[in-house]
């Protein structure tokens, strides 16, 4: 089975056995600094690094923050914006959890010192990680405010 390297060019830990030779993109598993180039949501952007010839996207670490089309989306997004777009940061990667479910790179994000994950949450533009709720029962209370019922 072929590895598609233009829409995942990060590898998994196991498929490094079987495709790092392979692949045409240098390996990511030490930390390195970036140019953020976009913020795309809360906890997603896209960088730009000396040892690649394109952008890829770095999800941050530790954190899950609403997606654009729920509340608080836009404005976590915009927070995160403010922060960090066009600046250079420090990216910190954990060897054992280099690359998540979508094919994305995870690492903590650093700028100034702070830990910008840690910054979303106590700004209240994000949640631990481990409380996100990918599959869990919609939040009825939510919908019906919203519905204005």
């Amino acid at each position: 089975m072929a590895h598609d390297f233009d829409a995942f060019p990060e590898l998994t830990n196991p498929q490094m056995q079987m495709y790092y030779f392979q692949s045409p993109h240098k390996q990511i598993v030490a930390d390195f600094r970036a140019k953020v180039i976009k913020v795309t949501d809360g906890d997603t952007i896209r960088v730009s690094a000396p040892f690649r010839d394109f952008d890829f996207p770095v999800r941050i670490a530790a954190i899950a923050a609403p997606e654009l089309n729920e509340e608080g989306g836009v404005d976590s997004r915009d927070w995160l914006k403010s922060r960090i777009e066009g600046l250079e940061i420090e990216i910190i990667i954990d060897r054992d959890n280099r690359v998540g479910r979508f094919g994305r790179l995870i690492g903590r994000v650093m700028s100034f010192g702070l830990d910008i994950g840690e910054q979303s949450l106590l700004a209240g533009k994000s949640v631990p990680f481990n409380q996100r709720r990918d599959s869990g029962l919609p939040d009825i209370g939510s919908m019906i405010r919203r519905a204005g019922i």
